[in-house]
C-alpha cells in the first residue's frame, strides 16, 4: 500500500493535541486515579487485561488519560508495558490454591464446599437507579452502614463472612475425573511461548491460544463465544464450574533451587476468573467407542465472567480437527480479536492514502470511459 509523505502539518498536529487537552482539562476538575481504580474498578481491570499489565495504579493513570476510551487505555498500557524490564518469572500457579470469594456450577445443584454466590449482577433487576445521580460522599457512607447492618442480620453471615475473606474449594472437574467422564488427553509439557516476546504465527499451540484469548479485546471474545455457540461452530457447553478469587505469585528465592515453592518468595496475589466448560463428546479408548466430557478452559485477569465462559468456549473450538466454521479457524479468531491490532488497522485508514485512491480513481474513471464509448460506438453501428 503506497503512502505520500505529509509536510507542513506539524502546526495542525500540534493544535489537534492542544485541542484534545482542552477537552481533558475543560470541566476544571480533576479526577484522582486512586479515585478511578475504587469507583470504575472493572473498567480498570479490563484494561489491565486486555493490556497484559496488573497494576491498578497505570491502568487508572491510563483510563484518564484516555477520558475513558478503553481501546486507548489499552494502547497505552501495553506501549508502556513494552517499555519494563523482565526481573523474574514466576513459578507456575496452580488454581487449586485460588482463595474463592464467588464459585457457582450449572452442572451439579450439590457441589462440594457448596454453590458460593458472592457479589454478581447476575440477580439483579437491569433499571437505572436515578438515586446515584444525586448521591454524596455523605450518601455513599450512609448506605455502607446500611449494607453491612443488612448483611449482618442474615442468618448465615457468618460463613458468609468466611467465604468473602476467602476459602479454598475442591474443583467439580476433579469429581468428573474421579468418575472417569473426562475425555482423555496426553499431557504437553511443551514450554509456553511468551505471546508479548513472539510474533503470533499459525498453526498456534495452545500456550499462544489461551493467551490470546485471555488478552483480547473482552467484547470480540465474548461475539466469537456467542456465535460458536449460536451454530457458527460446535462448542454448546455447560459451566461445570466458575470460580472468582485471588491466586498467590511467586518467584524462586536466592539460593533455591529452580521451582522450589517450599523457599519461593511471595509476591503477592492475582485476582482471576476461572471456568471449566463441560462439552459432550466421543473418544476411542482401546478401541472402544465411549461418550465423554471434553473441557473447555478459560482464565483471565479480573472478574469478567463472561469474558472467561466466552473464552473456554472458544479455547474448546480452536482444538477442532476438521475446522469447518469460522470460530474453529485459529487464524480468523486469534487475528480478530487483539483489539490494539484491529484498532490500528481500522485507525490507519483516517491515514494519507491520495497515491492509492487516485489510481483507484483513475482506473474507475478509464472503465467508465470506455464503457460509454463503447455504448456511443454501438449505437452509431445501429
Amino acid at each position: 500500500m503506497g503512502y505520500v509523505a505529509v509536510s507542513g502539518g506539524h502546526e495542525a498536529i500540534d493544535a489537534s493535541l492542544d485541542l484534545l487537552e482542552r477537552r481533558r482539562v475543560s470541566p476544571g476538575r480533576s479526577i484522582d486515579v486512586d479515585l478511578i481504580a475504587q469507583v470504575l474498578p472493572e473498567l480498570v481491570e479490563q484494561v489491565q487485561s486486555e493490556g497484559s499489565l496488573w497494576c491498578p495504579e497505570v491502568a487508572a493513570t491510563a483510563v484518564k488519560q484516555a477520558r475513558g476510551s478503553v481501546e486507548e487505555a489499552v494502547f497505552l498500557v501495553r506501549a508502556y508495558r513494552s517499555t519494563l524490564e523482565r526481573l523474574y518469572v514466576s513459578h507456575t500457579i496452580d488454581t487449586n490454591d485460588m482463595q474463592v470469594n464467588r464459585r457457582i456450577s450449572a452442572a451439579f445443584k450439590d457441589v462440594p464446599g457448596g454453590q458460593v454466590l458472592g457479589a454478581t449482577r447476575d440477580y439483579s433487576h437491569r433499571l437505572i437507579d436515578f438515586g446515584l445521580t444525586e448521591e454524596s460522599d455523605a450518601d455513599v457512607r450512609a448506605r455502607l452502614i446500611e449494607v453491612e447492618e443488612e448483611l449482618s442480620d442474615m442468618a448465615d453471615a457468618d460463613a458468609s463472612e468466611r467465604r468473602d475473606a476467602d476459602v479454598s474449594l475442591p474443583k467439580v472437574l476433579d469429581y468428573l475425573r474421579s468418575l472417569d467422564m473426562v475425555r482423555t488427553v496426553e499431557p504437553d509439557d511443551t514450554q509456553p511461548i511468551d505471546l508479548t516476546k513472539a510474533p503470533l504465527s499459525f498453526p498456534a499451540p495452545r500456550s499462544i491460544i489461551l493467551q490470546a484469548l485471555s488478552r483480547g479485546l473482552t467484547q470480540a471474545v465474548v461475539a466469537f463465544g456467542y456465535a460458536a455457540i449460536r451454530g457458527f461452530g460446535l462448542s454448546h457447553p455447560t459451566v461445570g464450574e466458575l470460580r472468582r478469587g485471588t491466586v498467590p505469585v511467586t518467584i524462586d528465592g536466592p539460593g533455591a533451587s529452580v521451582g522450589d515453592q517450599d523457599d519461593a518468595y511471595y509476591l503477592g496475589s492475582l485476582p482471576v476468573c476461572e471456568v471449566e466448560s463441560l462439552i459432550t463428546c466421543d473418544e476411542e479408548e482401546d478401541g472402544v467407542h465411549r461418550s465423554a466430557l471434553d473441557v473447555g478452559y478459560g482464565l483471565v485477569m479480573g472478574s469478567d465472567e463472561s469474558k472467561a465462559i466466552a473464552m473456554s468456549v472458544l479455547d474448546h473450538s480452536l482444538r477442532a480437527d476438521d475446522v469447518r466454521y469460522p470460530t474453529q479457524d485459529q487464524e480468523f479468531v486469534l487475528t480478530h480479536i487483539d483489539g490494539v491490532e484491529a484498532m490500528g488497522f481500522i485507525s490507519h485508514l483516517k491515514l494519507p492514502h491520495y497515491v492509492t485512491f487516485q489510481s483507484k480513481l483513475d482506473s474507475a474513471l478509464r472503465s467508465a470511459h470506455v464503457h460509454a464509448s463503447g455504448e456511443k460506438g454501438g449505437e452509431a453501428d445501429a
